[in-house]
């Protein structure tokens, strides 16, 4: 299973497009890839964002990305994962997130792509650090990632 997925926790910027290029090139039993870029915007609760830090929990933080891909490909019928995260310090409009699954159907990419962000925003142990004309200030975890996060949640 550790082959049908791939975790990348990085400084460096990073392609999507070469990424999802990664995951399909030479695969003919791929039917549907969905991913989600997430983007370092230059606002947040109406105020001006000029960068944005992310730090993070070495060893621990790529293990948590491994176990949520690990489950993404025991749940759904995929032939591959991935996400890329990085850290360090970002300028509005840059690329902070990529998730990605590509599956036979595109309903199981869609579902797990969805997963992978919702789960990798709430229980990955990253920290934000946004910089503002006023200074800076830490972001604080949001109800609306946890309500996200809850909908996959098994009993």
């Amino acid at each position: 299973m550790a082959d049908r997925f791939e975790i990348r926790v990085q400084e460096a910027a990073f392609d999507p497009g070469a990424e999802l290029s990664a995951m399909t090139d030479g695969r003919s039993d791929i039917g549907g890839v969905a991913c989600f870029v997430g983007l370092v915007r230059d606002f947040a609760s109406d105020e001006a964002v000029t960068a944005l830090t992310l730090e993070h929990y070495p060893g621990m933080t790529e293990k948590r990305l491994a176990e949520i891909c690990r489950e993404a490909v025991t749940r759904w019928d995929l032939t591959s994962a991935r996400i890329v995260h990085r850290v360090g310090r970002m300028l509005p409009g840059e690329p902070i997130v990529l998730t990605a699954a590509a599956s036979p159907h595109r309903a199981a990419a869609f579902e797990a792509c969805w997963f992978l962000i919702d789960w990798l925003k709430t229980s990955a142990p990253f920290w934000k650090l946004e910089e503002t004309p006023d200074g800076e200030r830490w972001v604080d975890a949001k109800a609306s990632d946890d309500a996200a996060a809850n909908r996959w949640r098994q009993e």
